[in-house]
């Protein structure tokens, strides 16, 4: 098992150098020791370092939902950036939930040296109260719209709904439906209004019957995919705003015998790990997940080992269109 000096000497650095970095204090050789400490596996003592810092050398990860594939990823992508650092991640699932959010914020403020969280709505006054209070804190996919000032990293929503609908125009569909996910949340309010705001850039009048607010869930997709069908005017395309509310909306899809994308066309935002290996393959609105999860650990990082007040930092990264095989042109007979 590796120790202190490896490192050191790995990284080209005295043992001092690489006792401070473990400490919290900025160094020259900062990345040097960081990718030794990574390459070689070194885990220093957390109860040593704890006694001698008074840190947990823990952060603590809030995201509304556990059981979707883009949060799992965003998970790997913190730990993978905070482990060469020393600190652990303990993970707390809100589940959608505003008094377990709560609960969490209030037991991992406790526990921990710094949040990561994705706060459940834009009304949300919890993750400020803790900004306040002067707890470390980092958004990550959602945000406040009051509060402190805080560090955050979300991904370019509009342009990633814009991209569909510019997609699906150009094949020549008008009568394209939408699932929205939470409005009252970041991405829902976000992707909402870009795909308004886009058709109507493309001269387009929304039939109202075609706007759909789900909650993320897949169980919602399935719902608003299954009633959007019924309609006497089908929509002949579909943006869904998640990648569970995707997966439901097709599995209703499938129950009904729509043939995609015969019958529909269907855009997912989010890709799903299987998505290339369904019939056909799904077009998504795809982000980097894991990277968004890496932003935001290294802006926490930054703010626990600075000795001095940081500048707060606002970073969106960019998303891409991955067109496959569920989106094609206006089926014969439709309204074009």
């Amino acid at each position: 098992m590796a120790n202190i000096q490896d490192v050191a000497k790995a990284a080209g650095v005295s043992t001092a150098s690489v006792t401070r970095y473990l400490a919290g204090q900025r160094i020259r050789s900062e990345e040097a020791v960081r990718r030794a400490i990574e390459e070689l596996g070194y885990r220093p003592s957390l109860v040593a370092r704890s006694l001698k810092s008074g840190r947990h050398q823990s952060i603590g990860v809030i995201v509304p939902d556990i059981s979707n594939p883009f949060f799992a990823a965003l998970v790997k992508g913190i730990e993978r950036e905070v482990r060469p650092h020393g600190l652990q991640v303990i993970l707390g699932n809100s589940d959608e939930d505003a008094e377990r959010e709560e609960a969490l914020v209030r037991e991992l403020a406790q526990r921990t040296d710094g949040l990561i969280m994705a706060p459940l709505s834009e009304n949300d006054e919890i993750p400020d109260l803790l900004a306040q209070a002067g707890h470390p804190l980092v958004f990550v996919d959602r945000e406040t719209s009051s509060g402190p000032d805080v560090d955050r990293v979300l991904v370019d929503n509009t342009a990633g709904i814009q991209q569909a609908v510019d997609h699906l125009v150009g094949l020549g569909h008008t009568r394209i439906a939408t699932i929205s996910g939470r409005v009252d949340s970041t991405p829902g309010r976000m992707r909402h209004e870009a795909f308004l705001a886009a058709m109507a850039g493309h001269g387009i009048d929304v039939d109202p019957t075609l706007v759909r607010r789900g909650d993320f869930r897949e169980e919602s997709g399935r719902l608003h995919m299954a009633d959007l069908w019924r309609l006497p005017q089908r929509p002949t395309a579909v943006v869904v705003a998640n990648n569970l509310m995707t997966a439901g909306a097709l599995v209703a899809l499938g129950a009904l015998g729509v043939r995609v994308p015969d019958e529909l066309s269907v855009v997912g935002f989010d890709d799903l790990p299987l998505a290339t290996l369904l019939d056909p393959p799904l077009t998504v609105v795809s982000r980097p997940d894991v990277e968004e999860g890496a932003a935001a650990a290294r802006l926490l990082v930054e703010r626990l080992h600075a000795d001095e007040h940081v500048p707060t930092a606002h970073v969106t990264l960019p998303v891409e269109l991955l067109v496959r095989g569920s989106t094609g042109p206006v089926p014969k007979g439709s309204p074009a």
